[in-house]
């Protein structure tokens, strides 16, 4: 028995990532496929937009109204859509949709947060409380009843996963401030066309210095005060994220590394790689997997983590997918690693 799924503002990078992980999922069925109402997509195949779904789908995208979303009976909505957009259409799906999973930032941060780093004020503070910061490796159990599912984006989980086992064993050094740099392919920019994003004007530059929304959101999840410096450069898709803290005196490098793999040692999707090496884009390019890797300055008591994913998969729609075969008890890597099958769910509580 297949689990029908909406996916709402599927045009854009996110959005066709999750059509062709559903399509291809063994326990999932693409109910609908919603685009921006008043776009230029509506009633346009979805293959038409995305050609290499050629005879894979002949979905239709529909106007993304809750009333339209809604009528697909679906029991899992993704929601690709802005965060203003997500913050208005997840309560309004949820009272008859059992899951909701949103890639946006609506639902990540306090509400008093909203106003600076988002520019709007929040319209449901109360499912805020309600809503599980959806990083698997890091919120198995929470994810795994909730009906609210706000995932996380590529630079925070790129952050987040080496920087947290240290945090929560106390490792870090009295009143230091970690420093994270984290550089994105351009596709973190979306595929609206903007200076920005135009092929022959990107660049290797940092952008939002000291002023980008995900430096709370990193700050609130990592349990401790971090600078972040974003930078965007001329490869289309994947991340590197480069952790730098101070450990206390007495910390060696094989606590840091024995650290890691127990938090990660039994997980599927973060690999923890061998002294000496060090973590690719192209390593991590079209996959759900994180790798880690570390290195470490006796003499200053300094460790650099480095961390690699794919920004549009780990860092956004596979990690959402990820998270919803959680929800779902089905096998976390169904529909992300080949021949995984996924274990039928009789029905969504």
């Amino acid at each position: 028995m297949s689990t029908p799924v909406a996916i709402a503002g599927a045009t854009g990078y996110t959005g066709r990532e999750l059509v062709r992980l559903v399509l291809a999922h063994p326990n999932l069925e693409l109910a609908g496929v919603f685009s921006s109402p008043g776009g230029s997509n509506v009633g346009k195949r979805v293959d038409e937009v995305f050609p290499e779904l050629r005879g894979r789908t002949d979905a239709v995208f529909v106007a993304g109204t809750p009333e339209a979303i809604l009528a697909c009976s679906s029991q899992v909505a993704l929601l690709c859509t802005p965060h203003e957009a997500s913050a208005a259409l997840a309560p309004a799906l949820l009272d008859a949709c059992p899951i909701v999973a949103d890639l946006s930032g609506a639902f990540r941060l306090p509400a008093q947060l909203y106003p600076k780093h988002y520019g709007f004020e929040h319209p449901t503070p109360h499912l805020l409380e309600l809503a599980a910061y959806a990083l698997p490796e890091r919120n198995r159990d929470a994810i795994s009843t909730a009906s609210l599912l706000s995932c996380p984006g590529c630079y925070p989980t790129a952050s987040l996963l080496p920087l947290c086992p240290l945090v929560d064993a106390g490792l870090l050094a009295e009143g230091h401030t970690p420093l994270i740099d984290a550089v994105s392919g351009i596709s973190g920019a979306g595929r609206s066309p903007t200076p920005r994003n135009v092929f022959g004007d990107v660049s290797l530059q940092p952008y939002g210095v000291f002023a980008h929304r995900h430096q709370p959101e990193i700050a609130a999840h990592a349990g401790t005060r971090v600078l972040f410096t974003p930078s965007v450069a001329p490869f289309t898709r994947g991340m590197l994220a480069l952790v730098h803290v101070d450990v206390k005196p007495g910390v060696t490098e094989n606590d840091i590394r024995d650290l890691l793999e127990r938090s990660y040692g039994s997980s599927t999707f973060v690999r923890l790689l061998p002294k000496g090496t060090w973590p690719s884009v192209a390593a991590v390019e079209r996959t759900n997997f994180a790798d880690i890797a570390i290195a470490y300055d006796e003499q200053s008591h300094h460790a650099v983590l480095s961390c690699t994913l794919d920004n549009l998969l780990k860092g956004a729609s596979g990690q959402a997918l990820q998270a919803v075969n959680i929800r779902l008890g089905l096998d976390e890597r169904a529909g992300l690693m080949p021949g995984v099958a996924g274990t039928p769910a009789e029905g969504v509580a």
